[in-house]
């Protein structure tokens, strides 16, 4: 805003309301005697911005989402059953997180790029998604799950597909191993939405390298969790394969340790103001 006044330079003293007064009195009063050095202002009011379609604002951060998971579990999934064997966790942890660092990197002006149940709830508590688009970001996520991981077991041979329980999570033998593998989800899964959140939702901490530190965070869970508990962090990544391979075993173990996180850093008061829950 631009303000030309003789008034106003002659008086600098005076605040703007006050400047606004005075040329109101002369407008309303021509012969009242403080209307005499009425201010001449000259605004220039920046054009409002107009309100996004309905289809960017609800249609196309779902679409987004259904999208990049698809992509990003067919990657995952087709990672682990094309592995040669040789490589080890190496394979599908590169997989995962390149697929995921892209992904959100690609679509995250779009939706946030979330691709992860979990990490929709942990930034939905944080205030960097507004509740009414949890459940739409939710469906649309283990959707993609599905579809992900029906399109991995279309292309891969059938052998393959059985062998690896279609990318289904099996890690757990006996019952005795759940604790050990609940609290590893937990743990790795913490991890990563700490990445997300503190990279992309909070003000202080936001960066433009949060897809890489997103991606490595990935990698980096796989290649320390993977022999403990496969390293899922992600409900849509174990339910497609699940659905599509029919493999239910101990599945909710892959939902309760990345839900539970993101309860858990949702209330961590490492956020600025704006976005932890506690002592604002």
């Amino acid at each position: 805003m631009q303000i030309q006044s003789v008034f106003r330079a002659s008086h600098p003293e005076l605040p703007l309301q006050a400047v606004r007064t005075l040329r109101a009195v002369g407008a309303a009063h021509p012969q009242h005697p403080m209307a005499a050095p009425c201010p001449v202002l000259d605004m220039e009011v920046p054009p409002k911005r107009p309100r996004p379609h309905w289809y960017e604002r609800h249609a196309q951060p779902c679409l987004a989402e259904l999208l990049g998971t698809a992509l990003f579990i067919f990657t995952g999934c087709l990672a682990v059953l094309e592995d040669s064997g040789g490589t080890g966790r190496l394979q599908p942890a590169l997989a995962h997180g390149l697929a995921l660092g892209v992904t959100v990197a690609v679509l995250g002006d779009i939706s946030g790029g979330h691709f992860n149940p979990a990490v929709s709830l942990a930034v939905c508590l944080l205030r960097g998604l507004h509740i009414t688009m949890l459940v739409p970001y939710w469906l649309s996520q283990l959707c993609g799950g599905v579809i992900g991981a029906g399109l991995a077991k279309a292309v891969a041979p059938s052998e393959h597909f059985r062998n690896a329980s279609g990318g289904a999570f099996g890690a757990i033998r006996a019952e005795e191993q759940v604790p050990a593998v609940l609290v590893a989800e937990l743990v790795l899964s913490s991890f990563l939405l700490l990445v997300v959140c503190m990279g992309t939702v909070n003000g202080r901490t936001c960066t433009p390298l949060a897809p890489l530190c997103i991606g490595l965070t990935v990698t980096a869970d796989i290649l320390a969790g993977g022999g403990v508990s496969g390293a899922c962090m992600n409900p849509a990544r174990a339910f497609g394969p699940a659905l599509v391979a029919n493999h239910w075993d101990h599945h909710w173990v892959y939902w309760a340790g990345p839900m539970g996180a993101a309860l858990l850093v949702g209330a961590l008061l490492l956020g600025d103001q704006a976005t932890r829950l506690l002592l604002k």
